[in-house]
């Protein structure tokens, strides 16, 4: 055991914690108390189906990637099934962090960073692109075979050695159709820049794009035709105490009403920073804090995912948690302690401003009130989420401490006290 006791004595009380509205997966202790980056879309047939990387906790060296799927808007889910990656420590080499994608003939791609035994930043991110598809909603699977990735300046001189990325959030469709998402890049060990201190939170990330251009032909994972934004267009945000040194991960993307893409992304500067495209995400303007409003004050962020979602009624929510990094005598590298309550920040679309979305005050959302869990002890709440919005209703999917996953409504009641300013 790694950290302490992986199973609470009082599971339902644990669960409760968070005042979830719908259940989706508890643990059961069979290496499965690491539960995480948790992806809930729509299914072809109109379901709901959910992507998430399971383990015996984060780093275990077990990583594998579960989907499950709901008939009735996510009030009941199926048994977990499995679909790559070693079950139990041991049995082979781990893949981590899928995300899936649906093509226009319901063909349902599932990729993910696959560890090839060669560590560069952490066995968790470095790896090459791997991928399967299933024709019959998840029920089998391709064989995976390795979609190609170029070269990076920000990779390992060896060629050997695989990139070091993730992709964290669902792709969304550019103007055309294709998906497109923004992805992390570690900066390999060997051409990094030295990092201020020995904390991994300092290690040096950029935050780049990918676009799938032949994804809709349905092609083997091979053939997936990628583009890539250029190396020297990666977005940037000086880490606090290193200013040349890049700390900027994690991207999170919107459609606003005029087209442009906004990217909300988390930093090591204690606020979150954000970047805009007007061109499809081709190109980006250098990354800016986020403020409530022109001119306003930065909106608090430790080292933790800040994803931005629009809500079924054109307007979105910031999700965060509304401290800089130091909380409850915590500093900023204190991830495990700083990443708690969970907090929705309003946000509504403000034509002509310069930054196009202004923000509410934060409204606490919910929290599990610090208690550990698992092996690791997790307290963080909020953190690799997705939302989805049907039948007028908008969900938050989450992992609770990394452990249990569930579901919150963002309701308009929750909102209704929540002023944009004008």
């Amino acid at each position: 055991m790694h950290g302490g006791a992986a199973m609470p004595d009082d599971l339902d009380a644990e669960l409760a914690r968070s005042e979830p509205d719908y259940v989706v997966y508890v643990p059961t202790g069979d290496h499965d108390t690491g539960n995480e980056h948790f992806l809930v879309t729509d299914a072809p047939d109109g379901a709901l189906m959910a992507v998430w990387t399971q383990s015996s906790y984060e780093g275990a060296g077990d990583h594998r990637i579960m989907m499950a799927r709901s008939a009735d808007d996510g009030r009941s889910w199926s048994a977990p099934t499995h679909i790559v990656g070693p079950r139990h420590p041991g049995e082979g080499p781990m893949a981590s962090w899928g995300f899936p994608i649906t093509s226009q003939s319901g063909r349902i791609y599932v990729l993910w960073n696959q560890y090839q035994g060669i560590d560069d930043v952490v066995h968790q991110h470095t790896g090459t692109m791997d991928c399967c598809w299933s024709d019959d909603l998840g029920a089998s699977w391709s064989e995976p075979q390795t979609i190609p990735m170029p070269r990076s300046a920000y990779d390992h001189p060896d060629p050997s050695v695989p990139s070091n990325w993730i992709v964290w959030q669902l792709p969304i469709r550019d103007l055309h159709g294709r998906p497109f998402t923004g992805f992390s890049r570690w900066v390999s060990k060997a051409v990094r820049t030295p990092p201020p201190s020995a904390s991994w939170t300092a290690w040096e990330t950029v935050i780049q794009f990918m676009r799938f251009m032949n994804l809709d032909d349905d092609p083997e994972p091979r053939d997936i035709e990628i583009e890539w934004s250029p190396d020297g267009e990666a977005l940037r945000v000086p880490h606090y105490d290193a200013p040349a040194l890049s700390v900027a991960q994690e991207p999170s993307l919107v459609r606003l009403p005029d087209d442009r893409l906004f990217c909300t992304m988390r930093t090591m500067s204690g606020y979150i920073w954000y970047s805009l495209s007007a061109d499809d995400g081709v190109s980006w303007c250098a990354p800016r804090p986020l403020l409530r409003r022109d001119h306003g004050l930065p909106i608090e962020e430790p080292l933790c995912c800040c994803p931005i979602y629009r809500l079924g009624d054109g307007r979105y929510v910031l999700l965060h948690h509304n401290n800089d990094g130091h909380v409850e005598g915590s500093r900023r590298e204190e991830t495990g302690r700083n990443r708690r309550p969970a907090f929705i920040a309003l946000g509504e679309f403000r034509p002509g401003a310069e930054q196009p979305i202004w923000f509410s005050e934060s409204k606490q959302l919910m929290d599990n009130g610090g208690h550990g869990i698992g092996p690791l002890d997790r307290r963080d709440i909020g953190v690799y989420p997705s939302l989805t919005t049907r039948g007028g209703e908008d969900v938050l999917w989450h992992p609770d401490r990394k452990f249990f996953l569930v579901g919150k409504r963002i309701t308009a009641e929750f909102l209704a006290d929540l002023t944009v300013p004008d």
